[in-house]
Formats: C-alpha cells, sequence, structure tokens
C-alpha cells in the first residue's frame, strides 16, 4: 500500500503486520466478546456489527454499511492484539484519574474534551437526539449526557453543558474503571475520539 497519510497509514499497517500473527484462539480466550468462525473475528463497536478476516486483514461492516475510517481499524487492531476482558466494578473514571492520564491530559483534552464541548455543547439538542438515534442511555449529569457501550464489557459517557454569555459550552467524558486495566492510554485518546465522531455522524 502507497502510504500517503502517514499520520494514519503507519500506525495502522504496523499493527495489520503484528495481527496477521495473531493467534486466534488465544484472541478470543483473552476476549470473551468476541468471536471467531476460522476465517473472521466478529466484534461489535458502538452498536455496529464488524467481520475481520485472518490472517489476511479486511474488515466488513454486517449491516452492509461503510467500513470504519482507518483511525478506527487500528483501534480495532489493538483491542484484538492487546486488550482483555476485565469486569468493571461499577465505578466511573475521569480520563486524568486512570493510569498516565495525568502525562496525557493536555493532548487528551484538546483532542476529546474541547471538540466534544465545541460540537456538542454549541448543538445540545442536536447531541441529544442523535444519542437516542443510536439507543444510547441518558443519564441525569449536565445538559445532556449519555452512556454508551463502547465493545466489550467497556462503556463511556459523555455529558455536555451548553455555553452562555458567561462561559463556554463544556463536557466531560467518563470511563469504566475497566478501562484502566483493559486499555492503553492512547487507545482510552481514540475511544473517546471514536465516540464522539460516531455522534457527530448521527447529527
Amino acid at each position: 500500500m502507497q502510504i500517503e497519510n502517514h499520520k494514519e497509514e503507519v500506525p495502522f499497517s504496523y499493527y495489520e503486520g503484528l495481527f496477521s500473527a495473531l493467534r486466534p484462539e488465544e484472541a478470543v480466550q483473552r476476549l470473551t466478546d468476541v468471536t471467531w468462525d476460522g476465517k473472521e473475528f466478529y466484534v461489535n463497536l458502538l452498536g455496529r456489527d464488524y467481520a475481520i478476516s485472518h490472517p489476511v486483514y479486511a474488515i466488513r461492516a454486517l449491516d452492509g454499511g461503510k467500513v470504519p475510517a482507518l483511525p478506527t481499524q487500528t483501534f480495532l487492531l489493538r483491542y484484538l492484539l492487546e486488550s482483555k476482558r476485565v469486569p468493571w466494578q461499577g465505578e466511573w473514571k475521569t480520563f486524568r484519574e486512570m493510569p498516565w492520564g495525568e502525562l496525557y491530559i493536555k493532548p487528551y483534552t484538546g483532542r476529546v474534551l474541547t471538540r466534544a464541548a465545541f460540537t456538542f455543547g454549541t448543538r445540545v439538542a442536536a447531541f441529544q437526539a442523535a444519542c437516542e438515534k443510536m439507543g444510547a442511555m441518558a443519564v441525569k449529569h449536565g445538559d445532556a449526557g449519555f452512556c454508551f457501550d463502547l465493545v466489550g464489557g467497556y462503556r463511556m459517557q459523555i455529558l455536555v453543558w451548553a455555553g452562555d454569555e458567561e462561559f463556554p459550552p463544556n463536557a466531560q467524558v467518563l470511563y469504566s474503571d475497566n478501562f484502566a486495566d483493559g486499555f492503553a492510554a492512547e487507545d482510552r485518546v481514540v475511544a473517546g475520539d471514536i465516540l464522539i465522531s460516531t455522534i457527530k455522524s448521527f447529527m
């Protein structure tokens, strides 16, 4: 593949190479939500089912729609390669509260929190309608807030507050506590990015 977008295609190509050596039986044992039929893995991300062939990588959406963008595909590859099933203890954590969160908080704030605030906090009604269309569960926080099943047993909440004459719009993203052990910090950043982009596509 000729690389044109290094920011997206280089990491994707790297993990695509690692994926070819993945042992499917090990991945299924480690990730109990993933199934394998001898040719493809099946995984659900934000309510959409995908089939991922192995060892030669290819992805298809089982609803017949478009396949996700490369950053999302890279996230799914990393999920199959590195993540694991971790029980949720029922608590929610901010990005900063999890391992390495303090180190990554500045890029995370710009890439996720500020983006969410100005994408959704200026259009709260449209945000609410999009989340309802996605089947998310409303929560009683913020001017509007919703809970999503991301992948496996990992959940995320996104809360938004509308801006006014005195204060700019604001947003917060909360992660189920199992993210702390099941995902690296950079994957938690990407998870926030994916959630925002997916909601935006429904607006």
